[in-house]
């Protein structure tokens, strides 16, 4: 074997080589697009966010031709993160963290769809003490908001208590963080707060299901209503991807029973799209709080 013949030998494995690494590259990444990784707000206990979720999962996995993974994280934090570090594609955002990951991603997460009630959503004001009635009388009372970083367990009902001349570190005896809404209702059930504050929906939610006595622990006022929760994705996703999974959001139909199934499980009478401005009232509210910088 001639020296000339030998490093032309030598070339063209190489190249070979090179080429197949191109292509085993290519499929893994083509691979690794067939997989929606997908996360939520911890507003509720990790199994009840596993539960409402799975046949929605299914149903968007039939609808984009995708393997959906549902990943739960510990706080709201880390959801904020993974959508901005692209570790997850899709994400169920309250409004308050919609804003965050807006900022965090310079504007590319993007606000799909959410439900016709997150257009006038509002949070209630619970107690199981017989002599709140007002927000007035929570003053020098023990209370407990949901998480700090939460939309409707904390920052709007937040709002509207400084609307109504209180701010809790002044005007309350201690303030808590309960952590999520379910947790908030315990807190106030048990006694370990005065009155607290969760999200109209799942106060709804645990009424119907007989979680909460509301004989006991009952809903004393009602905050105005606001935008709160969307489905965002990742500013890079594939935007035939996001298509797919706009119109599959869009056409759930409370008419075919599979689709109800998947509706009440997410408390939507039906999906409207959803865009950055309808979240402009909050970001504005955080700023005036001092959340946002």
């Amino acid at each position: 074997m001639t020296t000339s013949f030998a490093r032309r030998l030598v070339i063209k494995q190489a190249l070979l080589g090179v080429a197949a690494m191109a292509a085993l590259s290519t499929f893994s990444a083509a691979a690794s697009q067939q997989v929606l990784r997908v996360s939520a707000i911890p507003d509720e206990a990790p199994t009840e966010l596993q539960r409402k979720f799975k046949p929605l999962g299914e149903y968007l996995s039939q609808a984009t031709g995708m393997k959906v993974q549902f990943t739960p994280v510990s706080d709201y934090a880390a959801v904020v993160e993974s959508l901005a570090t692209g570790k997850i594609d899709l994400a169920w955002l309250g409004g308050f963290t919609y804003v965050q990951a807006k900022i965090r991603t310079q504007g590319t997460a993007n606000p799909i769809v959410q439900r016709a009630e997150d257009a006038v959503f509002t949070s209630r004001f619970v107690t199981a003490d017989p002599g709140i009635q007002t927000l007035q009388d929570l003053k020098g009372k023990t209370f407990a908001f949901g998480s700090p970083s939460s939309t409707s367990g904390s920052l709007m009902p937040r709002y509207f208590l400084q609307q109504a001349g209180l701010h809790p570190e002044k005007d309350f005896k201690n303030v808590a963080f309960s952590g999520a809404h379910d947790a908030t209702v315990a807190f106030v059930a048990a006694g370990k707060a005065d009155a607290g504050v969760l999200n109209a929906s799942v106060w709804d939610k645990l009424v119907e299901t007989k979680k909460v006595d509301p004989t006991k622990v009952r809903v004393f006022a009602t905050t105005p209503s606001y935008y709160d929760y969307n489905w965002t994705v990742r500013g890079d996703l594939d935007p035939t991807v996001v298509q797919k999974l706009t119109d599959a959001f869009l056409k759930l139909d409370p008419a075919n029973p599979e689709h109800k199934r998947i509706m009440d499980l997410q408390r939507a009478s039906r999906f409207i799209p959803s865009k950055p401005e309808n979240y402009a009232g909050i970001e504005e509210a955080a700023r005036a709080a001092g959340l946002l910088k």
